[in-house]
C-alpha cells in the first residue's frame, strides 16, 4: 500500500453525512418516533458504519474524527431538525438525496478500504471493511428498529454497489498502481454510475431460492382460504 492516503474532502464528507442522516431521520419519522428517536436513527444511519470500522475492525489509539469533530454531530442535528420541520415534504427532494447518497456510498467504500489496507488488513478483509463503512449505518438502523435489514433482501443494488467500489479501489491501487487519491476518484465515479443506473433502470438482485429453484413458486400448494 502506498504511503500516501486518500482523504475525503471535509465538505463532501459532511454533505454525505447529512444525506445519510436524512434517510435515518425519515425512517424515524415514518415509525412515529419522537425527536430523540429521530435523532438517534439519523446518528446511526450517518456515522454508524464509520464507528463500526474504527471501533471493531481498525481500533485506533486516538478517538475517531467522527466523535472529535463537532461538525459531524452538528450536521446530524441539522438533518434531524430539517426532517422534523418539513416532514414528509423532504421526499420531494429524494432525487437530490439519492445522488448525494450514491456519491457517499462510493466514497465511504473507498475510504474504508484504504484505511483498512493501510492498517495492514488482508485485501478480502479490507474490502469487507469498505462495504461495512459504506452500508453499515443502514444495517444498524434496521436492526435498531427491528426491521429485516434491507441489505439482506432482494432489491436495487446497494451493498453490491459498495462492494464494487471497494473492489475497484483495491484493483486500481494494487494492479494499476494508481495513487490512493486517483484510485478513489475512479472507484467513486464508477460506483456512482452503477448505483444511479440501478435506480434509473430498476436493476435488482434476485432471491437465491428463485435462482436455485426457479419453479418453486409454481410448485407451492394453494393456500387455504380463511
Amino acid at each position: 500500500m502506498p504511503a500516501a492516503t486518500f482523504q475525503l474532502p471535509v465538505i463532501f464528507d459532511l454533505g454525505a453525512t447529512f444525506a445519510f442522516a436524512l434517510t435515518g431521520a425519515l425512517a424515524g419519522l415514518k415509525r412515529g418516533y419522537d425527536i430523540v428517536g429521530v435523532f438517534f436513527l439519523a446518528l446511526v444511519s450517518s456515522i454508524g458504519g464509520g464507528l463500526i470500522r474504527d471501533g471493531v475492525f481498525i481500533p485506533a489509539t486516538t478517538p475517531t474524527p467522527l466523535l472529535t469533530d463537532a461538525r459531524y454531530i452538528e450536521v446530524i442535528i441539522a438533518a434531524t431538525v430539517v426532517c422534523a420541520i418539513f416532514g414528509r415534504r423532504i421526499k420531494h427532494f429524494r432525487r437530490a438525496i439519492a445522488i448525494i447518497d450514491a456519491l457517499g456510498l462510493g466514497a465511504y467504500a473507498a475510504f474504508g478500504t484504504q484505511k483498512a489496507l493501510f492498517a495492514g488488513l488482508a485485501i478480502p478483509a479490507a474490502v469487507f471493511v469498505g462495504v461495512i463503512n459504506a452500508a453499515g449505518g443502514g444495517l444498524l438502523r434496521d436492526l435498531i428498529t427491528r426491521e429485516e435489514p434491507l441489505v439482506f433482501k432482494p432489491g436495487q443494488f446497494y451493498a453490491l454497489a459498495a462492494l464494487a467500489g471497494s473492489v475497484l479501489f483495491v484493483f486500481f491501487v494494487t494492479q494499476l498502481q494508481l495513487t490512493p487519491t486517483h484510485a478513489a476518484v475512479g472507484a467513486i465515479g464508477l460506483t456512482f454510475v452503477f448505483r444511479i443506473l440501478s435506480i434509473t433502470l430498476n436493476w435488482r438482485t434476485t432471491s437465491v431460492s428463485e435462482l436455485t429453484e426457479p419453479n418453486a413458486k409454481s410448485q407451492r400448494p394453494p393456500e387455504a382460504g380463511p
